[in-house]
């Protein structure tokens, strides 16, 4: 899959003279003083994404595992909350959720974020639904038997889930985890709505300046999928290094 992509943007940057459309790589070219100074300018919208994307899946994880976490317990309340929160959250669109966080909360509430906090704030509660279903999965994954053996130990209901049942469902969600991470990664790219400067709004800066946007957004596509690859290959590190240490521990 990963070849054939590979493949197909080969051959639509070799074959660039067709169409009669004259192309300008001069704008992104690291042979020429200005597209060096243009690739600079793209490059250093790494930083962003990455810490707003980092950002967001820490805060999105923790309150996702706290949301399943309600969802599986006694309380009827704490079960209507998760179930509320995950359906409401997961039915609105992030770029709607975007705009109504940057702009509505303002006017509703009297609250207003910065660009990096409102994406952080958007990017986090967006993730946090599927998140919290998919610890909810990874919990529920676990054989009973697990549970009722260290109660019957004398561990307490939180010392079981925090000591038993989590690790081990950790272990089984890590690959659902790394994918949502990819997600996240990607997503990121419409807080450029609101003026972050991240990879996409760069792209859309510095194609305004040099009219040249089908090179600028080609090279804003290697850049993403040089990112996602890189991170679809960390994670899958993990996820190897995970099992074996399983596998020693058995």
């Amino acid at each position: 899959m990963r070849s054939a992509a590979f493949v197909a943007l080969a051959a639509l940057l070799t074959g660039c003279g067709g169409g009669g459309y004259t192309w300008g790589w001069y704008v992104v070219s690291p042979f020429d003083s200005r597209g060096k100074k243009n690739l600079g300018f793209l490059i250093d919208g790494l930083g962003a994404t990455l810490s707003i994307s980092l950002m967001a899946i820490f805060i999105a994880v923790i309150a996702g595992a706290l949301i399943a976490i309600a969802g599986l317990s006694r309380n009827r309340l704490l079960r209507g909350f998760n179930r509320v929160y995950v359906e409401c959250v997961r039915a609105v669109p992030l770029l709607v959720l975007l705009l109504w966080v940057y702009y509505g909360l303002p006017v509703v509430a009297g609250i207003e974020f910065g660009v990096f906090t409102a994406g952080v704030l958007t990017l986090a509660i967006s993730d946090s639904a599927f998140e919290a279903e998919i610890f909810r999965a990874g919990i529920q994954s676990i054989a009973r038997g697990q549970t009722e053996a260290a109660q019957s130990l004398g561990l307490s209901r939180w010392q079981t889930l925090r000591l038993i049942v989590l690790p081990q469902a950790i272990r089984r969600i890590l690959p659902a985890l790394g994918n949502q991470f990819v997600y996240v990664l990607k997503m990121s790219s419409l807080i450029s709505v609101i003026g972050f400067q991240e990879f996409t709004r760069r792209a859309q800066e510095l194609s305004l300046v040099e009219y040249r946007p089908l090179e600028i957004y080609t090279f804003l596509v290697l850049e993403y999928l040089a990112l996602i690859l890189l991170a679809s290959y960390l994670v899958r590190l993990l996820e190897r290094r995970l099992g074996a240490n399983e596998g020693h521990q058995r």
